[in-house]
């Protein structure tokens, strides 16, 4: 209606020994490399940055969320407002804009077709560069499991020509599963695939057990990666939010199994049978410290000025330690991860800080990540919200 190279694979065993020696390794997530401080280009504000490089404030925008880059070089960004947004190089204003209802998260353009999803619907319009966004008729694809709780839906195009989607449970502790015993309206808690070729596209399973997948990035190899948003119920440090490398068929532990101290620990929050035994998931590549809520991710080209194989945005907690107030809430970054040769491990190290004042106010949280011609783009979705770039 209108509207890239093999890594070896460790055998379970294997992982359940290592389990204590990753976490070990992954314990310096989130160490810092020197930042300096800096002035923000278009901006009154200050922020850490690695020495020597610019950041610029290209852009105001409401609400922004997900960043993408299609042909001709045109970025498209969604919204939390409703809005999706076109920009151009250099990125410095709006090209064009449409109105969208069901929280326009993310959009990605895909073999002549511009796809959005929403939160119970992925969307698509015939589209070519330069065309005119007012112009286009959007379609239903196909339906999405909606709700409320986690509701933002990531879309991403698959390097086997297929679009992915990933999407949250509800709560903490929701038994929603990605599988194809589970009853599609709670087909939710990691990654749906789809061929948009098929005359009745229809959403099949991909992975599973992830509480709220927001950030999913692609290797040169093909290999699927995602970060995810842990339960709140364990505390304020515990459990670490987790990036984890998705392979077909996995499953990752949400609700039954967290990560915790190196191992993945019982959750007594659901008594029902895990569908995969704790001993026979594979740890995590890296952490992240509790309530860090990462956002958006990608992949950098092997020539990047920083020498990182990923980005991610950190969009910082919600939440407060029950006696520190505001300026106990995590802060929001943008953290850099460099991955071990066979892609299983990785550590995390900061890029740009300064978004959060001592007393926890911010003046940015950023959520979309893109790299494109040598620089990183990320937005910030309140605060000084918009469109903001990092040059060596």
């Amino acid at each position: 209606m209108p509207l890239r190279t093999a890594f070896h694979r460790l055998g379970r065993g294997s992982l359940a020994c290592l389990g204590l020696g990753l976490g070990a390794i992954m314990s310096a997530s989130g160490q810092a490399q020197s930042l300096t401080p800096t002035s923000v280009a278009g901006s009154e504000q200050r922020a850490q940055v690695p020495e020597g490089a610019t950041l610029t404030h290209l852009v105001s925008l409401s609400a922004p969320r997900l960043i993408s880059i299609g042909p001709d070089n045109e970025m498209f960004i969604g919204t939390r407002a409703g809005r999706l947004y076109r920009l151009k190089p250099p990125y410095t204003s709006v090209d064009a804009e449409v109105a969208l209802s069901g929280y326009p998260h993310s959009a990605v353009v895909h073999r002549g077709y511009l796809y959005v999803a929403t939160t119970d619907r992925l969307l698509r319009a015939s589209y070519a560069p330069d065309r005119r966004l007012e112009d286009v008729a959007f379609e239903e694809v196909a339906a999405l499991p909606g709700g409320g709780g986690h509701s933002s839906r990531t879309l991403s195009a698959g390097p086997d020509g297929r679009l992915y989607v990933a999407l949250g449970i509800q709560g903490n502790c929701s038994p929603q599963r990605v599988s194809e015993d589970v009853a599609f309206e709670d087909r939710r808690g990691g990654v749906m695939a789809l061929d948009p070729t098929r005359s009745t596209p229809e959403w099949t399973p991909y992975v599973s057990g992830l509480r709220n997948p927001i950030g999913m990035a692609w290797s040169p190899e093909g290999v699927l990666y995602l970060n995810n948003n842990g339960p709140d119920h364990w505390g304020y440090e515990a459990p670490p939010e987790l990036l984890v490398r998705a392979e077909a068929g996995s499953f990752h532990g949400m609700p039954w199994y967290q990560w915790n101290d190196g191992a993945w620990q019982r959750d007594d929050c659901i008594d029902s049978t895990p569908p995969t035994p704790g001993d026979a998931l594979a740890p995590p590549v890296a952490t992240f410290a509790a309530r860090s809520a990462p956002m958006g991710l990608t992949f950098l080209p092997a020539d990047n000025p920083w020498k990182l194989d990923m980005i991610s945005a950190i969009h910082g907690s919600w939440a407060t330690q029950a006696a520190g107030g505001p300026a106990s809430r995590r802060p929001p970054k943008i953290v850099g991860i460099r991955l071990a040769t066979d892609g299983r491990q990785g550590t995390v190290t900061d890029l740009v800080g300064g978004f959060q004042a001592e007393n926890g106010e911010r003046w940015a949280r950023p959520t979309g990540v893109a790299y494109h011609d040598g620089a990183l783009y990320f937005t910030s979705d309140s605060g000084e919200a918009g469109l903001y770039r990092l040059t060596p």
